[in-house]
């Protein structure tokens, strides 16, 4: 019996063995424009937040999570800063797991009663608590990060097209799975975690047609512990390790960092979330298994929607944060994809802009 193994290779052709042995072949790759970017333009227009008094309602998890409800800290500092918002004209509150939803209506209730304009609720679980205490405050501005709620004149809606960053993910993984064989961690069995699992694996199947792509959920819709609770993540991405994967991608907030300790102890690589997971101080201890991240702009959506609701401006936000607006992306931070991978995610990237690849939302 010969066994054979084949080196990585970014460009198109076999590029790696699955567990069965079988060759995993490579989709011709569309070409990178001649010239690409993928950072937000800066918009140097400055506004007066001075006079503003801003509030922000996280996602359970809340500040510290290095993935989601830390980009919102994130775009909510840097309003603070570039608007001169005083610091005690601003005030930020958490969600506990699996808390009644009347205790969604409180936080935003307490917000809007101490004068706090405009609010930010950080999450799609907020919007049956805004469809309550939106009409109660209707000069009160409110931005919905995931969600919309249907009449509300001062709900915006602050959405994202979180399957085409996953779509980049999955390229990522098929080109550096060596197993031609790849996991995707889900916090909570959901539609919007449905809309990366869809991208992800759209985005593997079509860099590599043959590629295995396994995927576990932490916790069923209703059970929002699963995005925060690293020990469940970890002992399912040990599940996928053992089924052989090699490259995971977990979409479950701060349960994450269990997926990458668990990547790390078996010596495989991931895909961060939302943040460029491998700056994120939290995950110091695992960054060098991430080889790319996926980014889901809500610094970006948060920042903006201070700045137009400072400007009385709202309409001009985008109706999705995409990759067209550079609402989504990838990061490479941590120099472990080489220019001829880099120059595949472009090529796709621009073709998802283009039209040319239509991403699903849904599995």
């Amino acid at each position: 019996m010969v066994v054979s193994a084949c080196a990585k290779d970014s460009g198109g052709g076999t590029g790696s063995t699955n567990a069965a042995g079988a060759a995993c072949e490579f989709s011709s790759a569309p070409s990178a424009p001649a010239t690409s970017s993928t950072s937000a333009a800066a918009n140097g227009e400055k506004v007066d937040g001075s006079a503003l008094k801003i509030g922000l309602a996280y996602d359970i998890g809340g500040r510290g999570d290095a993935s989601f409800n830390d980009l919102a800290a994130a775009g909510f500092d840097q309003a603070i800063k570039d608007m001169g918002v005083k610091k005690e004209n601003t005030r930020e509150l958490s969600a506990a797991p699996n808390e009644d939803e009347s205790a969604k209506q409180t936080r935003l209730r307490q917000l809007a009663s101490e004068g706090f304009n405009p609010i930010v609720g950080v999450g799609f679980a907020y919007t049956e608590a805004l469809k309550v205490v939106a009409p109660l405050f209707p000069n009160v501005e409110f931005g919905l990060v995931d969600s919309a709620v249907e009449g509300a004149a001062n709900v915006t809606p602050l959405v994202f097209a979180e399957q085409e960053g996953a779509f980049l993910a999955g390229v990522v993984a098929a080109y550096q799975s060596k197993k031609c064989h790849v996991g995707f961690v889900g916090g909570v069995d959901i539609p919007l975690i449905q809309k990366f699992e869809a991208g992800y694996f759209q985005g593997a199947k079509t860099a590599a047609p043959k590629i295995e792509v396994e995927k576990k959920y932490l916790t069923p819709a209703g059970d929002f512990t699963g995005f925060q609770d690293p020990a469940k993540g970890q002992e399912a991405a040990n599940g996928l390790l053992d089924k052989g994967a090699d490259v995971l991608y977990p979409a479950a907030g701060a349960s994450g960092i269990g997926v990458f300790s668990a990547v790390k102890q078996a010596g495989a690589l991931a895909i961060g979330c939302d943040a460029d997971q491998y700056n994120q101080p939290a995950l110091a201890n695992t960054r060098d298994v991430i080889v790319a991240s996926s980014l889901k702009r809500v610094d970006v959506a948060v920042y903006d929607f201070f700045k137009a609701a400072a400007r009385n401006d709202l309409a001009s936000l985008p109706k999705v944060f995409d990759l067209k607006v550079n609402g989504v992306g990838y990061a490479t931070s941590g120099g472990k994809i080489d220019a001829k991978l880099q120059g595949i995610l472009e090529g796709y990237r621009l073709q998802i802009i283009e039209g040319k690849i239509k991403v699903a939302d849904k599995p």
